[in-house]
């Protein structure tokens, strides 16, 4: 009982990252939506420039889909934006872990560019994985933004269905 209880607190912390500001984050920009909603491009001009800050965006740890099927463990991660040949992926110890570096672009000084919001930067995603996998035979693509890695399950981490018949 208590190593099912472990291994459910083992999935579960390896689904839902612990993002401390994330939340904040979410609310200053909604903050912001609300006040060019508002007051919409009136204020701008009049308004000082550390009330409509341009600061950079920077990368976020991203969103991954964690699941198990029935040979296989497979993580889905969003990318948007990211090159293939940016991101890296290893496993050790049962851990999956993603890195990636999105490079800052030439900056733009252009007479007619008003705005420039595009995110840079680097990230790291670790996942512990919730059963034994052959990390050798690991797979890995990447398509339309989203990194699908697929990692078979040991044969002992293979579930064994037993039919039960109801009577």
């Amino acid at each position: 009982m208590a190593k099912e209880i472990k291994e459910r607190e083992k999935e579960r912390k390896a689904v839902v990252p612990w993002r401390p500001f994330s939340e904040m984050a979410r609310w200053e920009r909604e903050m912001e939506r609300m006040f060019d909603d508002f007051f919409g491009r009136r204020l701008r001009p009049i308004m000082d420039e550390r009330w409509w800050p341009t600061r950079p965006i920077g990368i976020s740890a991203p969103a991954v889909d964690l699941y198990e099927e029935k040979d296989e463990i497979v993580a889905k991660v969003e990318l948007p934006g990211m090159e293939k040949d940016d991101i890296e992926v290893n496993i050790t110890d049962h851990r999956l872990t993603v890195k990636g570096e999105k490079k800052k672009e030439k900056e733009i000084k252009e007479e007619n560019y008003y705005r420039s919001e595009r995110s840079y930067g680097s990230f790291i995603r670790a996942l512990d994985l919730p059963k034994e996998v052959q990390a050798e035979k690991a797979q890995a693509s990447f398509k339309d933004g989203v990194l699908e890695i697929r990692l078979p399950k040991t044969e002992e981490a293979k579930k064994k269905e037993i039919k039960v018949k109801v009577e």
